[in-house]
């Protein structure tokens, strides 16, 4: 049987948001919407967003921008015009869902607010991305990812014990926000199409990481006790059980057990060792006689010690395998150079190259979101370049003049 066409084809997003909120429209691109990013004349501030493309710290080179602005058509309009307000209620006529991020606030002084824009299209999805939500004390604040992760409660409980909090090396607030901004739009969808009524999505950065740091609020709530850092290590109530290990070119990721279960597996890894004659005295015991529970803390470590040596002679490579024929819990720690390289994911066609034009090359991107066996993915294309696609908004779709739209450029209004 074909495929039907992807879940969203023929809706229509109004994008609006930055970087707070740019992976959302991504998501709903993905799913099949014609995502119509409107940027400022001077085009989005995320295109200054690095790394570039060859180094070259241009708006048409960020491979941010490519990564979450790709599918995607893009117009330039002041919004902060008479003109440009005009024409963004033209737009939102056509549109099922509005995705921004700016201050609460903004949008109602310049008449763009969703109690302005559901009089115009009472169908229309608002689907708003800040720091810290529409209501609040602190709603009129800003705030990065970092701010973000040290308000949500997830960097203190990341880094190791006798350190200061850690940020996560690469954003995650911006990313969590956005899918749940997509969930919440795709569920108003669900909705609208039940009712015929549109609505207001708030999401709220802040409890987006909150609600990602998964069961430490309720644990303090029951215990009283705050989750700690623990770095690398797996803290139990005796002891702190090691899960990264150093190998010969890079790290693995495993967990020195004792007991019924975890036992068992160690004595198979322990048996490996000994034909390479590195098992010292770890061959004379037996593991799954003493629980985690119940070892201490200095016998842990002695048999961490010893299982790490073994590890230091080998690749990630060379121990996967060996954990896949011997039922070993035990996994290499990726780069970004293995992820492009590992055959699982190449397998599944996880990574596509998308010509640029302008750049005479292709640039790998993330191909879909999921497979479904009943359902095909949105058409995956370069993102564009600043204004690519006001011609075809402006003028054949609007129905505006050449000479109009050369007016509304030289007033600055796109």
């Amino acid at each position: 049987m074909d495929k039907v066409e992807s879940p969203l084809s023929g809706l229509r997003v109004l994008d609006l948001a930055d970087e707070k909120g740019i992976f959302c429209g991504s998501i709903l691109s993905q799913l099949g919407a014609e995502v119509i990013k409107i940027e400022p004349p001077r085009g989005d501030p995320a295109r200054n967003i690095g790394p570039f493309y060859e180094d070259t710290p241009t708006p048409e080179r960020s491979l941010f921008w490519y990564a979450y602005s790709s599918g995607k058509k893009s117009i330039t309009l002041d919004i902060e015009t008479l003109g440009g307000q005009g024409i963004l209620r033209k737009l939102v006529k056509t549109a099922d869902f509005v995705v921004e991020s700016f201050t609460p606030g903004y949008l109602a002084n310049l008449g763009l607010d969703y109690n302005t824009l559901v009089t115009i299209n009472p169908g229309i999805i608002m689907t708003s991305i800040t720091p810290f939500g529409q209501e609040g004390p602190h709603k009129d604040y800003n705030a990065s990812d970092i701010v973000i992760m040290a308000m949500s409660g997830l960097m203190y409980m990341c880094g190791d014990p006798d350190r200061p909090p850690l940020r996560i090396s690469v954003d995650q607030t911006h990313i969590q926000g956005a899918l749940h901004g997509a969930l919440g739009s795709l569920i108003a969808l669900y909705y609208r199409n039940i009712t015929g009524e549109g609505q207001h999505i708030d999401v709220s950065l802040q409890e987006c990481l909150v609600f990602h740091t998964f069961v430490a609020a309720d644990y303090y709530i029951e215990s009283k006790r705050i989750t700690r850092r623990s770095g690398s290590k797996l803290r139990l109530l005796t002891v702190a059980s090691e899960l990264c290990f150093p190998c010969r070119d890079g790290f693995v990721a495993h967990r020195v057990g004792t007991g019924r279960v975890l036992g068992s597996q160690e004595e198979r890894l322990v048996e490996l060792m000994d034909e390479e004659g590195s098992a010292e005295d770890l061959k004379r015991l037996r593991w799954t006689d003493i629980g985690l529970s119940e070892i201490e803390q200095d016998d842990l470590t002695h048999r961490e010690t010893v299982v790490g040596q073994y590890f230091l002679r080998h690749t990630k490579a060379e121990l996967q395998k060996l954990a896949a024929e011997h039922d070993i819990m035990l996994s290499p720690v990726f780069t970004n150079a293995d992820i492009l390289e590992y055959e699982q994911l190449r397998s599944r066609d996880y990574w596509a190259e998308i010509e640029y034009p302008e750049l005479g090359a292709s640039v790998l991107h993330p191909n879909t979101l999921f497979k479904s066996s009943e359902m095909s993915p949105g058409v995956l294309r370069c993102a564009p370049r600043i204004g690519e696609h006001n011609e075809q908004v402006y003028v054949k779709e609007l129905g505006l003049s050449r000479d109009e739209l050369v007016a509304l450029q030289q007033a600055a209004i796109i």
